[in-house]
């Protein structure tokens, strides 16, 4: 049964929920092997990376459980409202001019005010011309028209995770219904952005939550999935909660590949948390894309230990 799954995912078939499931009781070297073959069948050696800047930073009106910059929450982390002009475009050029890296920036709270858009749309236009550029947005709750109008500035993407299953969503925040989630990850898609959509993995989910979130994506025809493991801050209500283990958070990466065989694997917040010394795995776990540098509000990896550990694999970055 393996084998059959393995050669219709490298086919592009993601494989049926209850194949999934089935995949969930195999052994790690088993669905490891059969994410690399998946990986190398789409994608080769390439790698994509990127980074993020926080352009504004906590005191969110919403109350999600895991996250360190919400206002219900009482983390000790830098404040900071939406950064001036200069300082966003220096710190898009100091990502973009370092390498292949697409720039992701970031910003706390339900959304942006339209002011705060117009300001980020007039920067990146400055950037790029008016012509695409390598950043992208994660800005919270837009609509279709917004989305368009950063369409039209040079953002090429949009990032707006869905965070957990339908089902096991309310568990983890209540100030936002997972349908808003939704509802605006299909604006993105409607005004003709490229969305990049995932999740976050170490919640107290179950196997059953992670492959509905995977069918999702797939419904919604995500090609980018970005893919984070809970980091427990303290001074949140996930305080308490134990991280996932290498090997699980491994296995996820592998059900995501066979799930997902054509879409890039992010593998973002939490990674060095989790994975520690087995992070050069989650390649041969289907991994095809990589987070480097900090995350918003906890320290990532080094751009240059990253490029080292990409480069001993034999993998090769690409910008797209």
């Amino acid at each position: 049964m393996l084998q059959e799954i393995i050669k219709n995912a490298v086919e592009g078939k993601g494989c049926a929920p209850e194949e999934a499931l089935w995949l969930t009781g195999r052994n790690e070297s088993e669905l490891v092997r059969g994410a690399t073959q998946i990986r190398e069948a789409h994608f080769g050696n390439k790698v994509q990376l990127c980074a993020i800047i926080n352009a504004k930073s906590g005191t969110c009106d919403m109350d999600c459980r895991f996250c360190s910059q919400s206002g219900h929450n009482s983390t000790d982390i830098e404040t900071y409202p939406f950064i001036d002009a200069h300082a966003l475009e220096t710190q898009i050029h100091e990502v973009i001019d370092s390498g292949n890296r697409l720039c992701g920036v970031v910003t706390s709270g339900g959304k942006l005010s339209a002011r705060e858009l117009e300001e980020l749309s007039e920067s990146v236009h400055k950037i790029g011309g008016g012509n695409p550029t390598p950043v992208c947005a994660s800005l919270g709750r837009l609509t279709e028209e917004e989305l368009a109008d950063l369409k039209t500035a040079g953002i090429t993407r949009f990032h707006h995770n869905l965070e957990a299953s339908e089902s096991y969503y309310p568990k983890i925040c209540s100030t936002q219904e997972w349908s808003q989630r939704l509802e605006t990850v299909k604006a993105a898609k409607a005004a003709g952005l490229q969305v990049c959509c995932g999740g976050l993995f170490g919640l107290g989910e179950s196997w059953q939550d992670r492959v509905d979130l995977a069918l999702t994506l797939r419904e919604l025809g995500i090609d980018s999935v970005p893919i984070n493991f809970l980091y427990a801050h303290p001074g949140t209500p996930l305080k308490d909660t134990p991280p996932l283990s290498a090997e699980e958070a491994l296995r996820i990466i592998a059900l995501y590949r066979f799930l997902l065989p054509t879409a890039t694997l992010r593998i973002c917040g939490g990674r060095t948390h989790v994975l520690g010394d087995r992070q050069t795995d989650l390649f041969a776990a289907g991994a095809n894309g990589l987070m480097t540098g900090n995350y918003l509000t906890v320290a990532g990896s080094q751009y240059e230990s990253d490029l080292d550990m990409i480069h001993r694999q034999g993998l090769e970055i690409v910008s797209t």
